[in-house]
């Protein structure tokens, strides 16, 4: 089955005429680079001194981009979602797990997001990020398998247990939970910790997911491993695919510390990589359930006809469709119309606490090729349809 994402009419049917040309003002600033980076020194200036930004913010980046301050808040977005057969799946967007007061603050509200989607049937996953539960110094010195001292381990210790304690929940509830993807430098301790979760509580299905940046080198034959390590030890396998949020970082990094670059050497390495991936995945469905997290219409596409080739219903489990909340709608929207699993990954939380998801996510759009210009035509095209109607 062949999607037609150019069809704005399903794509922006949830939007009003007003949101509509807000979304189109929005991407229009967005695709001033000068703007964004004057806006995002500014806030983080507005943030350093506690100055108050709520009113600038919470009308644009933050309305567009942001479910809600809270999971209660989040329910009619869930609910508006729902008529169009699209889930949600709320990501309690706090990062940097420096401080215990808010480590143990972000725990209990992740746990809340497990909850909540054990009420919910139109919110299908939790999700976490692994750099909000632990400092990147520890998680580094685990990774390059530094000795640590009895504080460190500690930490160490810390983070495993929090990562259990989740996981746990999240297989007392049934409910799938994703554990996002960080930097290279702390993400080898991170695989061993899924990995260890996979063993343990995904012996039935699939409940934890770890999350695969196929802009890394290493990531296919990573797949090919835990794939085959999962039939020797008899547990089930989630893997969220994503291309990779930290590309001019991680280079950077790599060029710095004088170690080989593990990103690929570009984007058309990254892409085949990527559809390999669903390929095996697809191929090997019985052990692995997919989370198909791109804004990328081939790899979409590819999912699509995979499930076609191998007689996947539209609707199996295993395989779930997902976007950024705010971004390519005319992927989300057309998919779930076509009768797929769809899913829209939507941050929430305090003001304060996003701004640094919002800056990234500002930055990153005028950094991908493509991106803002895309969102822009396609906005430009169904507003115009809307007049000529």
């Amino acid at each position: 089955m062949k999607i037609s994402f150019d069809n704005t009419e399903i794509a922006f049917k949830i939007k009003s005429d007003k949101e509509l040309k807000k979304a189109y003002y929005l991407f229009k600033l967005m695709g001033n680079n000068t703007l964004v980076k004057l806006g995002s020194f500014f806030t983080q200036v507005a943030i350093g001194i506690h100055f108050p930004i709520g009113w600038a913010v919470r009308p644009t980046v933050y309305g567009h981009f942001v479910g809600a301050e809270t999971i209660e808040d989040c329910i009619p977005l869930t609910r508006k979602m729902e008529k169009y057969n699209m889930k949600t799946i709320l990501d309690f967007s706090v990062e940097g797990g420096e401080n215990e007061e808010v480590i143990e603050q972000t725990l209990l509200e992740t746990i809340r997001t497990i909850e909540n989607a054990d009420k919910d049937n139109n919110v299908p996953f939790a999700v976490f990020k692994p750099t909000a539960f632990c400092s990147g110094i520890i998680l580094e010195k685990c990774s390059s398998e530094q000795k640590l001292n009895e504080d460190e381990q500690k930490e160490a210790d810390k983070f495993v247990e929090r990562i259990d304690r989740l996981s746990n929940e999240a297989f007392k509830r049934d409910i799938p939970i994703m554990i996002d993807a960080e930097d290279h430098a702390y993400q080898k301790f991170i695989d061993e910790v899924i990995s260890k979760m996979m063993q343990k509580y995904n012996k039935k299905k699939a409940i934890v997911y770890n999350t695969l940046q196929m802009y890394r080198k290493d990531r296919l034959e990573f797949l090919k491993d835990l794939h085959q390590k999962s039939i020797a030890e008899n547990f089930y396998v989630g893997v969220k695919f994503v291309r990779g949020a930290y590309l001019e970082r991680e280079r950077r990094r790599a060029k710095e510390m004088n170690y080989e670059d593990p990103l690929q050497i570009d984007k058309e390495s990254t892409d085949r990589d990527y559809n390999l991936a669903l390929k095996y995945s697809v191929e090997n469905i019985d052990k692995i359930s997919i989370f198909n997290a791109t804004h990328n219409e081939e790899s979409t596409q590819c999912l699509i006809d995979l499930m076609e080739k191998h007689n996947i219903a539209k609707d199996d489990f295993r395989c779930y469709f997902s976007q950024l909340y705010g971004m390519s709608d005319h992927i989300s929207f057309n998919v779930a119309k076509a009768g797929y699993n769809v899913a829209k990954y939507t941050p929430y939380g305090p003001i304060v606490y996003v701004m640094p998801y919002l800056l990234r996510r500002a930055e990153e759009n005028t950094s991908i090729k493509g991106q803002t210009s895309r969102e822009l035509n396609l906005l430009t095209i169904e507003r115009k349809r809307r007049k000529g109607n």
